[in-house]
């Protein structure tokens, strides 16, 4: 079992007070019961995560919008099963979903798991993203270290020029400028011709 299930399932199973119907979708292989908890009005937040991980974990995209809904939740380990399962579903729409949710100035204390998946994703969607979710980070007293760093650190990881210019100017801010400093060393230097 890896981690990222184990701590799901310990969690949930918690949550949902080890109820027979926690046990049923947490062993179920019906893809079709699962699918049917993401619809059926009623059911408990658990069980939607539940059933929406396992459902993204195996790549059924009937999964999309309940984790989507999911890694935009005030509650980090509900974010973090999100994304995990989301960059595991394969579904074209995901990098779109995490890059608004990302940039998104009235959720940006949300904001680091989807930052994080589209370090993940390496989409097309991925470093403009970053790029601007970090911009507006520079800010004075910007309360969203966290989240800054996530994006430098993704940057970093991404390693695309474009990068660049926002990176140099992280490093005029002392709780980014150490990790700005190690990406930009990752980002290969464009030869002059």
């Amino acid at each position: 079992m890896d981690e990222e299930l184990r701590s799901l399932t310990e969690r949930l199973r918690r949550e949902s007070g080890a109820t027979a119907a926690y046990e049923r979708l947490a062993r179920t292989a019906d893809h079709d019961e699962l699918a049917g908890v993401l619809t059926e009005s009623g059911q408990p937040l658990w069980a939607r995560e539940l059933a929406a991980f396992r459902l993204g974990c195996a790549g059924d995209r009937r999964a999309f919008e309940a984790l989507v809904l999911l890694l935009n939740h005030r509650d980090p380990p509900r974010c973090a099963s999100a994304a995990h399962a989301l960059a595991r579903l394969g579904d074209p729409r995901t990098a779109r979903a995490a890059a608004a949710l990302a940039t998104n100035e009235l959720r940006v204390a949300y904001a680091l798991h989807p930052v994080r998946l589209l370090v993940d994703l390496r989409a097309p969607e991925s470093v403009p993203a970053l790029i601007t979710t970090l911009r507006r980070r520079l800010s004075p007293h910007d309360p969203h270290r966290r989240v800054a760093l996530a994006c430098v650190e993704g940057l970093g990881t991404l390693a695309d020029d474009r990068a660049r210019p926002v990176l140099n100017d992280a490093l005029a801010h002392p709780a980014l400028a150490e990790a700005a400093v190690h990406a930009l060393a990752r980002i290969p230097r464009q030869r002059q011709r």
